[in-house]
């Protein structure tokens, strides 16, 4: 009886130093496991307050989307809710399947899949979308892929000052012969501060930076040549927000562009050279005001500078420009751009009538135009838009047979089959008028499906 009674006291003195013997791995496991949990887990976190830092901006009425700039037809007053669905369902792809970057930072796989099926009238051209109508011809119908937009996002780590870097890279499938070639659309690199950012990239224009809404329109942006001064340009641009109120404040850009120049308009005897880039100066102050928390106020001056060089002359080119937002009801929203100046070609006119030489003797064509919109948001998954733009050249610059004023107008509708997923519909009339003879008229049909990514 001793014995058993020694033998069971041993084995309750042994079972501790057993059992710790035999859970220290499995314990050691369980924190590299918890570890690996909490690192993921701050890794969604960081992805959560990224993607709310894109929803924000786009509910008080910015219009200029990061996930896919200058090509997803974003409107500032979209609805919330959906954008809100959108977002989660981005996390939940992400909690799933991450992309990593070799330096072990956050990217994101974005854009849009958008199938086009098109049909122009009798003066297109041959062009899918044509930015001018043009001669009586044979008219055309087809389908395409080739405005599928494919983009990288990133956010890097702090940087000094507690900053934080961020970039883009945008391409879709217009360029080359067969329009099927992968080309870069936009690109950039930004330090991010709380009222402060320096970016260096290629973007819109710093004075112009708003875009209808369209998908039918994408290899170009809607309304070039109608108004729309979009040319994706190199540049270097510095912000700085100011907050007077709770509600209402300045953004102000200051930057230099590279232009794109082009030769003087046809129809010249021209024989010199044209120097193919040139640096100008770009300027952008949005004032804008919180009516509440579902009504905003913005509007815009801006300006441009910069000389053209071409046949050993200098032919300069400056702009001034508005553009505005406003939204009086939740589902109504006015928006636009107007400019005024000379010499709009290197920004993207569409079609080249900037300047023109005539021996020693140059000239500036100068040009009025603009875009307005308003969207209407009937439904939660329906939105229609109506727009109007136009490009007004001086005719005194011109010679006959140039275009004296490029006019469109038309709208669309998007139906929203998923939060992700629109069914549009677009239809535009446009009218060229060519100096002394008269004007000429294409008419366009879209209906697009774009899946966003």
């Amino acid at each position: 009886m001793v014995k058993l009674i020694k033998f069971a006291l041993s084995a309750v003195l042994l079972v501790p130093f057993s059992l710790g013997a035999q859970t220290q791995p499995d314990l050691s496991a369980i924190l590299a496991r918890l570890d690996r949990l909490e690192r993921e887990n701050k890794a969604l976190t960081d992805e959560v307050h990224h993607l709310r830092s894109k929803i924000e901006p786009a509910s008080d009425g910015q219009n200029v989307p990061e996930a896919v700039p200058t090509t997803v037809p974003a409107t500032p007053g979209d609805n919330l809710e959906q954008k809100v669905e959108i977002q989660g369902q981005r996390i939940d792809e992400q909690a799933q399947t991450k992309v990593e970057a070799s330096q072990k930072f956050p990217l994101r796989i974005t854009g849009m899949a958008l199938f086009n099926s098109f049909m122009d009238s009798h003066q297109s051209a041959g062009a899918q979308y044509p930015v001018t109508a043009s001669a009586p011809g044979a008219g055309q119908a087809g389908a395409t892929f080739r405005q599928t937009i494919i983009g990288l996002d990133f956010r890097g780590p702090q940087t000094f000052a507690g900053g934080t870097v961020r970039g883009s890279v945008y391409m879709d499938f217009s360029a080359g012969a067969a329009n099927q070639a992968v080309r870069m659309r936009t690109a950039s690199l930004e330090l991010d501060w709380k009222n402060r950012s320096i970016m260096a990239g290629i973007e819109k224009p710093i004075f112009n930076p708003r875009e209808p809404s369209s998908l039918a329109q994408v290899a170009v942006s809607p309304f070039t040549g109608a108004g729309n001064l979009w040319l994706w340009l190199p540049q270097i641009r510095v912000q700085q927000d100011f907050h007077f109120t709770s509600s209402t404040g300045l953004r102000a850009q200051m930057g230099v562009i590279q232009t794109r120049e082009v030769g003087p308009y046809p129809g010249e005897n021209f024989n010199g050279t044209v120097e193919s880039t040139r640096p100008g100066l770009e300027g952008r102050f949005e004032f804008f005001h919180n009516l509440d928390d579902e009504r905003r106020i913005e509007i815009a001056p801006g300006f441009h500078t910069s000389t053209t060089h071409a046949g050993g002359q200098s032919i300069t080119s400056q702009l001034v420009s508005t553009d505005w937002f406003f939204n009086p009801v939740r589902r109504v929203e006015f928006t636009g751009a107007f400019y005024a100046g000379q010499n709009v070609a290197p920004l993207g006119e569409g079609y080249q009538q900037g300047y023109g030489i005539y021996g020693r003797h140059s000239h500036a064509v100068g040009s009025i135009g603009g875009w307005g919109q308003v969207t209407i948001h009937m439904l939660p998954r329906l939105d229609f838009h109506f727009f109007t733009g136009q490009q007004d050249d001086t005719n005194a610059d011109l010679d006959a047979g140039r275009i004296g004023k490029n006019l469109l107008f038309g709208g669309n509708l998007y139906y929203h089959l998923a939060p992700n997923v629109i069914l549009a519909w677009e239809t535009t009339q446009l009218r060229t008028s060519y100096i002394g003879q008269g004007i000429r008229i294409n008419n366009h049909y879209d209906l697009a499906l774009a899946y966003f990514f």
